[in-house]
């Protein structure tokens, strides 16, 4: 959020750079690469964002399957064990 709002008052000077003619060009061209630099930065930062987040979820999906999968081995593993119990008894 710091470098969008970086962004936002670099364009806000650009834009009050431009209303100065011809010898405030240089510092107008500068204070646009600057802006863009921010905005490319802040693009990136949300994108890397976007990644860890998406990779928290996959980690939370892989982690609820393996979980359900391991409870369901464990409720036939009891099964398993409680019927082989009965018939032993019988015997």
């Amino acid at each position: 959020m710091k470098k969008i709002a970086l962004s936002l008052v670099a364009l806000s000077a650009l834009s009050l750079a431009a209303c100065g003619g011809n010898t405030t060009h240089s510092a107008t061209n500068n204070l646009a690469a600057d802006a863009q630099n921010a905005i490319n930065q802040a693009n990136s930062d949300i994108a890397n964002a976007q990644s860890t987040a998406t990779n928290a979820l996959d980690a939370m999906q892989n982690a609820t399957s393996n979980a359900t999968d391991a409870a369901g081995a464990a409720v036939a593993n009891a099964s398993n064990a409680a019927n082989n119990a009965v018939q032993n008894s019988a015997r």
